[in-house]
């Protein structure tokens, strides 16, 4: 069963993974009782001095406060020479709290600096769950100097699990790669199950690497890898007040500093960021709330990069759309509507739709080889591509969405019970 009680999703992955340790990072988790006794729901992590820190957050205009004092703190700049902390809760947002909201974010960033010699300033925090309820914060501050007391360069795995609210699973990714002089290595964890939507989804995300990076490089590799992997995700189109995605480079690998990402060194640790960015929010979407297939919408031919994105998205969500495929039928009439509906430039008479390898439609009508019962049985399969080539320029872009169940309804239905 998941953390709250949901039976794990079938396109979890076997287990948590062997992530490697990040020379000066450190993790400790505990209960503090925000919303449910018993279970844990505190995490902090302590960054070493001489870090750098780069970020990016939920573009909701109903942001939480941690949310917003995060986004304060890094437009000073990304520089930990002091090192950084960072403090996330789950079952409660902290959002839509008023002037309490920052009150809380105050008293625990505050507890927090007091308790690791951090400077509040470089104290980053996270909420997440249910949002309009004041957050609890007396109970966070009270188990601080315990968690303190208890990091761990091997806690990370107890900390992608107390983070995780509606989520089945635990989520982790890695990569290593190498850089001039040593390797780099790269460490994320993340929770998200629903309310995913780009602009960031629902989601929190911690990646931390021991890469010698300055902080404005580090924010631009970070920044330059959005759109391909938390931005061109979906389960529900629903966009979160409380999505956060920190990352920390600590500076302890051997390898020689990343001064350039164009670089042989530096293309390698985008390319490793980016892996690790994207195994994160294909996660994400494989704990998508009563998920139980993932799919791949794959868009090409269309006029411009943005009209791309426009019919990748209208097919990721659609309702429509997605209990055609939760219930395995190869309704491929309900990619034309997405197409259609989606406001970028279309020829029906040019479209061409595949289910996997097979092509469905072309040219304006159903290809003359089209075989009901092969769609039908490709359908029953737990990871799906939809291909879609609109046949009038370069424009190309992917999304990652899920089916849409019953198990969704169920999960919503009674969240805040």
């Amino acid at each position: 069963m998941g953390k709250a009680g949901l039976p794990v999703s079938p396109l979890a992955p076997a287990r948590f993974p062997d992530l490697p340790v990040i020379a000066g990072v450190e993790f400790a988790s505990g209960a503090a009782g925000v919303k449910y006794q018993g279970r844990t729901d505190v995490t902090l992590i302590r960054i070493a001095p001489g870090a750098s820190i780069a970020g990016a957050f939920t573009r909701s205009s109903t942001r939480a406060a941690c949310v917003l004092d995060n986004q304060a703190k890094l437009t000073q700049g990304g520089d930990a020479p002091d090192g950084a902390a960072i403090i996330v809760n789950s079952g409660n947002a902290n959002a839509f709290t008023g002037a309490r909201g920052q009150e809380s974010v105050d008293a625990v960033t505050a507890a927090v600096a007091s308790a690791t010699g951090v400077p509040a300033s470089r104290v980053f925090s996270s909420s997440t769950g249910v949002i309009g309820e004041p957050l609890p914060h007396d109970r966070i501050v009270a188990i601080t100097d315990d968690l303190a007391g208890a990091l761990s360069q091997d806690g990370v795995a107890e900390a992608a699990r107390a983070i995780m609210t509606t989520d089945t699973f635990p989520k982790g990714a890695s990569a290593t790669v190498a850089g001039d002089g040593g390797q780099i290595r790269i460490t994320g964890i993340a929770k998200g199950s629903g309310m995913i939507a780009p602009d960031m989804a629902t989601m929190l995300v911690y990646i931390f690497t021991d890469a010698r990076i300055s902080a404005p490089l580090l924010q631009q590799a970070l920044s330059g890898h959005m759109d391909s992997t938390f931005n061109a995700i979906t389960v529900d189109s629903d966009t979160s007040t409380s999505d956060a995605l920190i990352l920390a480079a600590t500076g302890r690998s051997d390898a020689a500093e990343i001064t350039s990402l164009d670089s042989g060194a530096g293309a390698g640790f985008t390319a490793a960021l980016q892996q690790v960015m994207r195994e994160l929010a294909h996660l994400v979407v494989r704990d998508g709330e009563g998920a139980t297939k993932f799919v791949e919408v794959q868009v090409t031919g269309a006029e411009t990069e943005a009209d791309a994105q426009k019919v990748a998205m209208a097919i990721a969500n659609s309702p429509l759309v997605k209990t055609a495929i939760a219930g395995e039928d190869a309704n491929w009439g309900r990619i034309v509507m997405a197409v259609g509906k989606s406001g970028a430039k279309a020829d029906r008479d040019l479209l061409t739709i595949r289910f996997g390898d097979m092509v469905l439609a072309e040219k304006g009508w159903r290809a003359p080889d089209y075989d009901e019962a092969a769609a039908s049985a490709y359908m029953k399969n737990q990871n799906l591509l939809i291909a879609v080539d609109l046949g009038l320029g370069q424009g190309a872009r992917t999304a990652w969405t899920c089916d849409l169940t019953h198990g969704y309804i169920d999960i919503n239905a009674d969240y805040r019970s």
